[in-house]
């Protein structure tokens, strides 16, 4: 595979404003995988977006009454940004609907090249932020939100844009504008998240008839089924969807494809986890590509994990979310045992010769786009 060396700092400081495409090799991957008459998207998605700030080299959470100092900061876009990202990185054409205050507008727009046509700033709404304190290679999180001043289905237009596929998530009613698109011939991709009041209740499933391909944790899967074992959950599972796909984390992800007939399994990337914050993001990003790719459903498993894989080495989910530089690089690097890279042979033909000419990682980027 071609090689890349990141020119990127590490993560430390005060996060400085650059707006330089941290994966410029993105659009010869698109080109590739777009065929003439596509749509404009490749993906759609809505919902919120919030301000990461991540501090790292804690010992720990600080007892109360004192203070710790660090010298290592990160923000990047989270919330639906991380998921926004990772595609795009990836070479896809991703369109996003969300409310914006006064920050990471421009970090998304120009940096990340996410489309923001039917994104709308609100001026004079706060930004969503959210701290999170890393140590241990564990996680404490702090968020601070304000309700939107219009509500959240308002974003997208009665008519919604022509993309190939969109993403939501089932824990909420399946919004009206994802059932027109799906009638329309958009591949509908959705999750679903942890459930708070631990009712999990089985009448979320029934949302799944307008869902084409379903990915859930092992936890949420067996949770959502009554069932014992995520091999049974899944089965379960493709009685109500075309396409499922149950993720287990480090034990990799299993999955089942009812229109072809495909039963697969695939491990996890043997590397250590630095920061798992959005890898279910990243893993959904690799699984649109391949499905958009049209790889075989093993294939696809395996690149999902390949990016989520690379992805928890690095602080922050769309921080960590690779380009095409950094799969470049996996492939020549050693830590990982010699045969494993092997199983990502599929991948090479995406791999773009530019991709030894750019930088592999984004710096942490915290903007005011705009003073209200």
């Amino acid at each position: 595979m071609t090689s890349i060396v990141s020119q990127a700092e590490e993560v430390g400081g005060p996060p400085e404003p650059a707006l330089d495409d941290p994966c410029g090799e993105r659009e010869l991957v698109r080109r590739k995988l777009r065929g003439d008459n596509a749509p404009d998207l490749d993906v759609f998605l809505s919902g919120q977006v919030f301000m990461d700030m991540i501090f790292t080299g804690l010992p720990g959470l600080p007892p109360l009454g004192t203070e710790l100092v660090t010298d290592g900061l990160g923000s990047a876009p989270g919330g639906v940004a991380n998921m926004a990202v990772a595609m795009s990185r990836l070479g896809l054409r991703v369109g996003l609907a969300a409310a914006f205050g006064a920050y990471l507008w421009r970090a998304l727009s120009e940096q990340e090249g996410v489309e923001l046509g039917l994104s709308r700033r609100l001026p004079g709404w706060p930004t969503p932020v959210t701290v999170s304190l890393a140590y241990d290679s564990d996680r404490s999180m702090v968020t601070y939100t304000k309700p939107l001043p219009l509500p959240q289905e308002d974003l997208v237009a009665a008519t919604p844009p022509a993309a190939r596929t969109c993403f939501i998530d089932v824990d909420h009613p399946v919004p009206d504008w994802a059932i027109a698109m799906r009638k329309a011939g958009t591949t509908v991709v959705s999750d679903l998240g942890w459930d708070p009041t631990g009712a999990w209740s089985p009448a979320v499933l029934d949302r799944l008839r307008h869902v084409d391909v379903f990915l859930p944790n092992a936890v949420e899967a067996m949770a959502y089924t009554r069932k014992e074992t995520p091999e049974d959950a899944l089965g379960a599972l493709a009685g109500r969807v075309p396409v499922v796909v149950v993720k287990r984390g480090g034990a990799g992800a299993i999955a089942i494809d009812t229109i072809t007939g495909e039963h697969a399994e695939a491990a996890a990337l043997p590397v250590p986890a630095l920061d798992t914050t959005g890898a279910g993001d990243v893993f959904a990003a690799g699984f649109v590509f391949g499905t958009l790719a049209e790889w075989p459903l093993t294939e696809r498993l395996r690149f999902a994990n390949l990016c989520a894989g690379l992805s928890v080495r690095h602080y922050s989910g769309s921080l960590g979310a690779p380009c095409w530089g950094d799969i470049a690089a996996f492939g020549e690097s050693s830590e990982v045992p010699e045969a494993v890279p092997q199983d990502y042979a599929f991948v090479v033909p995406y791999i773009p010769d530019a991709a030894d000419e750019t930088v592999a990682r984004a710096e942490p980027t915290l903007r005011v786009d705009y003073h209200p």
